[in-house]
């Protein structure tokens, strides 16, 4: 029986991979890196800071992730975690050389649907390696009868990237590319945010690796930054939670048109223990999870998040996330679900 079965963002959740902030860095810099992360600041790309993150950083990153482990394990959920990776060595194609990042984010670089899981072709060159550290993890799904695949391995030339455009996106549309984070499952659709983490072609290759058996909704035009899960995040049938600084009324995706909508409140500033922040303030509330479709494990700062998820018969299990802004993942990022109750439903 394949341990990988998964269709949406709430059933009860069975099996989740949980990142780890062992060795996490900023790599060194980079066309991709700046145009992504770091272009909106007045310096140049050699001005990026680089390198390992404090100490400090690492150990409450890691007692943060180790306590959200904790509560998933005493939910009865099988936790597993990433091998730790030397982020500081080299590596290269052809095209171009650079170093690791990190294992933190999980839910970046593998795409679970259904019985199958899919290595992304990630846009950053740092993360191209990254599937290496769930080796394992990948091998018993396999013997256990999951599909695993990979995306066309990208060359992410120089050409990728547009730094500071006046208009359009900081991708180019010649290669497939897109994080996992850039989707969430639906039952039978398939959001896809086309952003500066996934391209159309990204989508489209997507599209047709899936099938008939789903349909890939691209969201365009609400906001052109990275992943979709500080944009958009899923309840249960019925309820999203959505971003109201990058979604407006009129710009609602057609899939939730007769889902009940509750705009988030405004999230409250974790802060930053590094030059820039790498994420944006919804990165530390937006970003939550479900453990099932009555169980949200949620920032403990995000006070007026947590209420109004309660209003809406939510039960709040608040945790402890004090570095999403520095590592750029809450806890929706730094979990990869690959296994809940229930089947393939169509919610439309």
């Amino acid at each position: 029986m394949s341990l990988v079965s998964v269709h949406n963002e709430w059933d009860p959740l069975e099996e989740v991979i949980v990142g780890i902030a062992d060795g996490a860095r900023v790599p060194s810099p980079d066309i991709g890196l700046f145009a992504l992360d770091y272009a909106e600041h007045e310096e140049d790309l050699e001005d990026i800071p680089t390198g390992p993150y404090d100490a400090r950083v690492i150990e409450e990153a890691n007692e943060d992730l180790e306590g959200f482990a904790e509560l998933l394990r005493a939910e009865g959920v099988t936790v597993r975690r990433p091998a730790v990776t030397d982020h500081a060595k080299g590596f290269g194609t052809p095209d171009w050389t650079s170093d690791g990042e990190y294992n933190y984010c999980p839910r970046d670089v593998l795409l679970a649907i259904g019985e199958t899981v899919i290595e992304t072709p990630m846009v950053l060159r740092s993360r191209y390696f990254e599937p290496y550290a769930y080796r394992e993890i990948l091998l018993d799904y396999f013997r256990s009868g999951a599909n695993w695949i990979s995306a066309p391995k990208p060359r992410l030339l120089d050409e990728t990237y547009t730094v500071r455009p006046e208009r359009g996106s900081v991708l180019n549309n010649h290669e497939p590319l897109f994080d996992a984070a850039n989707v969430l499952r639906i039952g039978k659709d398939i959001a896809y945010l086309v952003s500066g983490s996934g391209n159309e072609l990204g989508g489209e290759w997507l599209r047709r690796v899936l099938g008939d058996e789903y349909r890939v909704h691209p969201i365009t035009g609400v906001y052109d930054g990275t992943h979709i899960d500080t944009t958009i995040t899923l309840v249960r049938p019925g309820l999203v939670v959505l971003n109201p600084e990058r979604i407006r009324e009129d710009q609602v995706p057609r899939i939730f048109a007769s889902w009940d909508v509750l705009w988030c409140p405004e999230n409250v500033d974790t802060g930053y223990a590094f030059p820039y922040p790498r994420a944006s303030i919804w990165q530390s509330g937006l970003n939550f999870v479900m453990v099932r479709p009555d169980l949200a494990v949620v920032n403990d700062l995000q006070r007026p998040l947590i209420r109004a998820l309660e209003k809406k018969h939510v039960t709040v299990a608040p945790l402890p996330m004090r570095h999403a802004r520095t590592l750029t993942g809450g806890f929706h990022c730094v979990s990869l679900d690959v296994r809940r109750t229930g089947s393939l439903e169509d919610y439309s």
